[in-house]
């Protein structure tokens, strides 16, 4: 089976959203002054060679108006050649391809996709940027292999943060930590089960 990775450029104080879009949200691209050609680099090494994407069909939006544009470079090449799995109301709409609809029953359809083989073989990690909504789901479900955060040195004070209210709690340990020399630390994490506390430990 498959790994399901998240990947998400985090604020200080959990934010995630990075377009204007919607909420008139004031910071838009906040990262871009950290991004290097460096962090770039150690970035896609940990993307892979190649992999899929799980996208909110917002995030596919995002994506599509800007990759297929793109010239060619390492990211673009991955991200374009990628096959995108796309929770989405409004499947026939879709164009940026590979592409291929989620069903309405996300948690069984991303079972499904994780399952998946190519010629015997597991198919290549599923990476999953941007929903806050769906990180949520594949989290409460315990869909999710590894959380990559690439955390920002900036306090946004407002936006859509990973995390939405009412995730059940977990428990993750720290895999590996690095730090770009613009003040990025990218963290991942492996989940190992609900959360224990002194709670949990007296049930």
């Amino acid at each position: 089976m498959r790994k399901l990775r998240i990947f998400e450029h985090i604020s200080l104080d959990g934010v995630i959203q990075a377009s204007a879009d919607e909420n008139n949200f004031p910071y838009s691209d906040w990262s871009a002054p950290y991004r290097t050609p460096a962090g770039r680099e150690m970035l896609l090494a940990r993307y892979g060679e190649k992999f899929d994407l799980l996208l909110g069909r917002r995030t596919y939006d995002g994506f599509s108006s800007f990759w297929p544009k793109a010239p060619s470079s390492p990211m673009a090449d991955r991200l374009n050649a990628a096959k995108k799995y796309v929770v989405t109301h409004r499947p026939e709409s879709l164009e940026w391809g590979p592409f291929e609809a989620v069903g309405p029953n996300i948690v069984e359809n991303i079972r499904r996709i994780k399952s998946l083989d190519v010629k015997g073989s597991d198919g290549p990690d599923l990476l999953l940027m941007g929903s806050s909504t769906l990180t949520s789901t594949v989290l409460e479900h315990g869909l999710a292999d590894e959380v990559v955060l690439l955390v920002d040195p900036v306090l946004l004070g407002t936006g859509k943060r990973l995390f939405a209210e009412g995730t059940p709690a977990r428990a993750f340990e720290l895999a590996s930590t690095t730090a770009t020399a613009t003040g990025i630390v990218v963290n991942s994490y492996k989940p190992v089960g609900p959360l224990k506390n002194q709670t949990t430990k007296n049930q």
